[in-house]
């Protein structure tokens, strides 16, 4: 029975994949195809090679590592031994028409499948959770952002998004005490959104006037500042850091609270 290696650096899935895949054009035939996966030193090169010695084999790799797919190659012909290379043609290939070098980092296209996908998961949650939708789910978010109406709340949400942070954000209204499911978050997990009380009224304003609805109250200066001096004494009272976003870009509201709350070591990634 011919035993096929499958050696990558990284897991070895997109080399077992191609070759069962080869191998269904063949129907019914006898082979064994056993994957090795975190081959990332020459002596472990080696040593597979000297496995598949041992009887009739033949090796296919993904090594993305030029040293290491050297290695391959000569160990293979000092053994007699079949090692076919499906990475290093595409990558050559790649590199002569792109200009470029390829980076050779082991499972870089799992990380980047990964990341991908936990970014779309994490826009969807953040729509389902925007303006204190579905409270009840607090417990999944990894960031909350809390304020009064037109704090930048949903803006900056949807940027910490679609860098893969599950984010969630719940208006602080005046008069209306938090939801218990809020106030169950870790404090350091919610972050209180302030502005300068003369450019939220400049915001209200401006909005009142699009959805041609009243000023007064909610666009007042006095009203806005009412609301602000109620927000703060909220975070103050559960412990929520506050940041000041008045005239900030939501990059730069984002990565504040990033490095307030030490989120850049955590499961989404650092913004660009």
């Amino acid at each position: 029975m011919l035993k096929i290696i499958v050696v990558s650096d990284a897991t070895g899935e997109t080399g077992e994949r191609v070759v069962r895949s080869a191998l269904t054009q063949f129907g019914d035939v006898a082979v064994s195809v056993v994957r090795c996966g975190g081959v990332r030193t020459p002596e472990q090169v080696r040593a597979v090679v000297a496995e598949a010695a041992l009887r009739d084999s033949l090796i296919v790799h993904t090594l993305v590592s030029d040293n290491l797919r050297k290695v391959m190659l000569q160990e293979a012909r000092i053994h007699a031994v079949d090692a076919m290379d499906l990475m290093g043609p595409a990558l050559d290939r790649l590199a002569f028409h792109l200009g470029v070098s390829p980076q050779e980092r082991p499972g870089l296209l799992s990380q980047l499948t990964e990341a991908a996908s936990r970014r779309i998961e994490a826009v969807e949650f953040a729509f389902r959770h925007d303006d204190g939708q579905r409270v009840e789910e607090l417990e999944g978010a990894e960031i909350v952002l809390v304020g009064v109406s037109r704090t930048m709340k949903t803006p900056t949400t949807l940027y910490l998004a679609y860098g893969g942070w599950f984010a969630a954000n719940v208006p602080i209204v005046p008069g209306i005490e938090p939801a218990p499911a809020l106030l169950a978050v870790p404090h350091d997990h919610v972050f209180g959104l302030v502005m300068s009380a003369p450019r939220l009224a400049e915001l209200r304003r401006a909005r009142a006037e699009h959805l041609g609805i009243p000023a007064e109250g909610y666009a007042s200066l006095e009203a806005v500042r009412e609301e602000l001096v109620q927000s703060q004494a909220l975070c103050q009272r559960n412990g929520w850091r506050r940041i000041d976003v008045t005239g900030k870009s939501v990059e730069e509201i984002s990565r504040e609270i990033l490095i307030l709350g030490r989120h850049e070591t955590g499961g989404g990634h650092e913004l660009d």
